[in-house]
């Protein structure tokens, strides 16, 4: 479990970056999720904002190749489907094409839509996905949800689900209740996943929604989990744009 006290949970700086993007009546950008998420020390990529082509490849040095480049935009939530995505990325000369690419089809997808920059992150290494969510119902409030990625949420919906707030016992009962455990515990010589790493992922949403009832919905998919910690991905964090639940 990630080593920081879970009530010193950070509030203050991740309202600060809530209500900023309240007041323009837009989500959090990725950027900004990636800040939030940071402050609740939950395990982000190296990563870089940048806003254009030269900022990018200098950015991918510094981060170390290779790299992803993602368009950053409050109207193109769906980066991968509209095509502002680049992985593997492997020398300055690809960032910078990349950068052009990714705002030209952008703007193929919603001509109006606004261009904040783009986000330059490292590649991962391969490991088990993972995906953890969470959701507010009218009649449950906070919901925290855990599936293995991939074909395992995509066609068995392999989920798990426990209302907020989680106890440690809640997640790891989440861990182990889905059908596609065995890809964390070293089935047919796999290597095993940090299991404790996901369970602390679980307790901070957990955390995370109690406290900011402003956040209405959260997906981090995929988490890349390893023998020891994980990685996030990407990450997608929507806000209540109308009055916040008290």
């Amino acid at each position: 479990m990630a080593s920081r006290d879970l009530a010193a949970a950070p509030t203050g700086a991740a309202r600060r970056l809530i209500q900023q993007a309240r007041a323009e009546r837009r989500h959090l950008l990725e950027p900004e999720a990636y800040q939030l998420l940071q402050a609740y020390d939950l395990p982000v990529p190296r990563h870089r904002f940048v806003r254009d082509a030269a900022e990018a490849a200098a950015a991918a040095e510094a981060i170390g190749f290779p790299v992803a480049l993602k368009v950053v935009s409050p109207d193109v939530l769906h980066k991968s489907e509209a095509g502002g995505v680049r992985l593997d990325l492997r020398e300055p000369a690809a960032v910078r094409a990349a950068f052009g690419e990714t705002f030209a089809a952008a703007r193929a997808a919603r001509a109006d839509a606004r261009l904040a920059g783009a986000l330059v992150v490292e590649m991962a290494r391969p490991g088990t996905e993972v995906i953890v969510g969470m959701t507010r119902d009218p009649q449950f409030d906070a919901t925290v949800m855990f599936g293995l990625g991939g074909i395992f949420v995509e066609v068995y919906r392999d989920v798990t689900f426990r209302i907020v707030p989680l106890a440690e016992r809640d997640a790891r009962e989440m861990i182990r209740e889905v059908k596609g455990l065995p890809l964390l515990t070293g089935f047919r010589g796999r290597t095993p996943g940090d299991l404790e790493a996901i369970a602390g992922i679980l307790l901070r949403v957990s955390r995370m929604a109690e406290e900011l009832p402003e956040i209405a919905e959260v997906d981090l998919n995929p988490i890349v989990i390893y023998e020891r910690g994980g990685l996030l991905l990407d990450a997608r964090l929507l806000l209540h744009l109308e009055e916040a639940p008290g």
